[in-house]
């Protein structure tokens, strides 16, 4: 597998790989800034401001990283339905998934009204004390925000590609495009219905169930889980035995931490 490092390119298919949950999540780093760089090198021909003041800030939110679960459950996954085929294809999921978890945070951060994120200054803030710093005209606060939402949107864009161009070099690409799919959807579905709740001043204990399993249980465990074992070529019965599973474990996890 070009490009990989040692510590991540097994022999596909062995019960006794190397290739860990951990080794999955350290090596995603290595992808990403592979993607990064060559997302950025596109970003700076189409446009040397937009490239420098959007993409570059964007690429280094996204290179500070975070836990990376997202994916672990996918290597996590793909281990449990045999961890056949091309590992490297893991890894370009595992960094789809965090290009995807970048949209989440830049949006999120704007629609809660966050000052920091992974150690910094969210990104809605610094490109708002950006354009403070250069005198530009208008608010810089609503400049800061704008650009926000466009950064977001040039995340999930960067993500949407990376997996296209996984899943048409892998025998199981529509399986893993349905997975995705459903999880852009589910996403946007469980941030919606939570901005509703707060709306409403919702205390349903549903809506609450429902909004934990859509933002938490499906796009952390439940998806990530699905969409490694796509790779391996799992059937239907282990896919929704993930699916299950990861539901359950995801919904648990939010539950304690928002208790």
């Amino acid at each position: 597998m070009p490009g990989l490092p040692p510590m991540v390119a097994p022999p596909a298919g062995r019960v006794d790989d190397p290739f860990t949950a951990v080794d999955a999540a350290n090596g995603v780093g290595t992808v990403l800034a592979r993607v990064l760089d060559e997302r950025l090198r596109h970003s700076r021909a189409v446009d040397p401001v937009f490239a420098r003041e959007l993409a570059g800030r964007l690429a280094t939110l996204v290179e500070r990283g975070g836990k990376r679960l997202r994916t672990a459950f996918a290597h996590c996954g793909w281990r449990a339905a045999g961890g056949s085929g091309d590992a490297a294809a893991v890894l370009r999921t595992g960094a789809a998934l965090e290009l995807l978890q970048a949209c989440a945070l830049v949006h999120d951060d704007v629609m809660d009204g966050s000052v920091r994120r992974r150690g910094a200054p969210a990104l809605h803030v610094e490109l708002a004390r950006s354009h403070w710093a250069a005198a530009r005209h208008g608010s810089a606060e609503d400049f800061g925000t704008s650009a926000a939402v466009l950064a977001g949107d040039l995340a999930l864009a960067w993500a949407d590609d990376l997996l296209t161009e996984t899943a048409l070099g892998t025998p199981h690409g529509r399986r893993l495009h349905e997975e995705w799919r459903a999880m852009r959807t589910e996403m946007v579905a469980g941030q919606y219905r939570d901005l509703h709740a707060q709306a409403a001043r919702s205390s349903d204990v549903d809506e609450a169930l429902s909004i934990a399993t859509l933002k938490s249980a499906l796009y952390t465990v439940a998806r990530p889980l699905a969409l490694g074992a796509s790779l391996a070529g799992a059937d239907e019965h282990l896919l929704d035995a993930l699916r299950t599973a990861g539901r359950c474990a995801g919904l648990a996890f939010q539950l304690r931490d928002d208790l």
